[in-house]
């Protein structure tokens, strides 16, 4: 049962103060927590995700007007994923506070889905607590960021898909992922990835999943092949392919 505290520390978290305490209970309770599925986050969890996804549409349609939908629509999968939202959950620290039933783990541990779903139940509550206008201003004070940061990078962190179409216009190839090793229980597995084009070979990644090892190892490619830069935050960009080449050509001179 969430208690009054955790719903008034949740609040200063969010900067948000709700005029029905209920929605926010209900935000906070996993199903694992529930007495039922009704009761649960489930229903504010749709919400938020169709509220979460109708403001960065309609942010990116207003800030970026010579972009086309393909490449909005890049940026908006990129911003609304289960990645960012789960970041954002924990930066906020609000995911101690999601009543999870027993046998679940709790605090730091609880899973990326779990965290990514509580956002957007917050999101939902908000905008069933306030309205719209309140919804959008949450989510843009928290999301926005990686909307700008995202259609600056290039590759909206699908660095396969970059990869890819690098690899085939260039060598008229395809690069292969090559699984060299694994470890650990079958709940719990890590895997090894390196990418392969033609005869070479590219750093490798370790991943909890095939799939995040193989978007590192496709990262490792594409630093490899200088086509990523990462700036002084952190932030990774992909760099045009005339600015590569003309790096190339000052490395020769």
């Amino acid at each position: 049962m969430v208690d009054d505290h955790s719903m008034r520390s949740v609040e200063e978290a969010l900067g948000y103060t709700f005029t029905d305490r209920d929605l926010l209970r209900e935000s906070l309770t996993h199903a694992s927590g529930a007495p039922t599925r009704e009761e649960s986050n489930e229903r504010l969890e749709f919400l938020g995700d169709a509220v979460l996804g109708m403001v960065i549409c309609e942010h990116l349609f207003r800030t970026h007007p010579m972009a086309l939908e393909g490449e909005l629509t890049k940026i908006k999968s990129a911003v609304v994923s289960r990645r960012v939202c789960t970041k954002v959950a924990r930066d906020m620290g609000v995911t101690p506070f999601l009543d999870l039933g027993k046998g679940m783990q709790n605090g730091a541990d609880v899973p990326a889905s779990l965290s990514a779903a509580l956002i957007e139940s917050l999101i939902g509550a908000i905008y069933m607590d306030a309205g719209y206008d309140r919804a959008r201003d949450f989510v843009l004070e928290h999301f926005a960021p990686y909307a700008e940061r995202a259609a600056r990078s290039g590759h909206q962190s699908n660095f396969k898909s970059v990869l890819q179409h690098y690899v085939q216009d260039t060598f008229q190839a395809t690069p292969a992922y090559v699984l060299l090793d694994e470890k650990g229980p079958d709940h719990a597995k890590c895997f090894e990835v390196c990418v392969q084009v033609g005869a070479e070979r590219y750093e490798s990644s370790w991943g909890a999943s095939k799939k995040q090892a193989e978007q590192q190892a496709a990262l490792n490619a594409l630093r490899g092949l200088g086509l990523i830069e990462t700036a002084d935050d952190g932030e990774i960009r992909l760099v045009l392919r005339d600015e590569a080449a003309a790096g190339a050509d000052d490395e020769d001179e």
